[in-house]
């Protein structure tokens, strides 16, 4: 992939990194569901890290038209499955939400699930050890969210049956 094309794809990325975040400020602040608002919340505080480093990126690569070696080109871990766990632990198994909430949740589900498609692709399509591990980190962390909102979206529709699931209670007939 030629030079002009990667930097119009990080183009591409920092629009949707801001994209995504603009959408899960929105539900944080919109979802009275304790759970929604952490995730929310989580997600897009490291949607906004995403695009800060890639606009660094960006920057520095339009300066010196090449793949920066100088700029630390690391993200921090997502910690979401635990933020999302602790949350969906002290919420109970009926906290309050509305078909808005499981709605956006599926919204994300399709964002993060075309996000990983999509830094997986740009990791594919490069040749630079450095920027393949890069990308690569970013499909991460967005299957990450990906599998942490699937999580969320079957507490939304069957609390009953996730939290015998994360118990991992026995039916022993007893």
């Amino acid at each position: 992939m030629k030079d002009e094309k990667r930097l119009k794809a990080i183009d591409v990325a920092l629009t949707n990194e801001m994209r995504e975040r603009k959408f899960y400020l929105k539900h944080a602040e919109r979802t009275r569901n304790p759970v929604g608002k952490v995730m929310f919340q989580q997600i897009a505080d490291e949607e906004l890290e995403h695009y800060e480093r890639l606009k660094q990126l960006h920057s520095k690569w339009e300066k010196e038209g090449k793949w920066p070696e100088t700029i630390p080109l690391k993200v921090q871990n997502t910690t979401i499955k635990d933020v999302l766990l602790d949350a969906l632990s002290k919420a109970g198994k009926k906290a309050e939400s509305d078909a808005d909430d499981l709605e956006a949740i599926r919204t994300a589900i399709d964002f993060e699930d075309k996000g990983v498609k999509y830094y997986e692709h740009l990791r594919d399509m490069v040749t630079e050890t450095r920027e393949k591990q890069f990308f690569s980190l970013l499909s991460h962390i967005e299957r990450e969210h990906y599998l942490s909102l699937l999580d969320a979206e079957e507490y939304l529709t069957d609390p009953e049956s996730w939290f015998l699931k994360k118990e991992r209670h026995t039916l022993d007939g007893m």
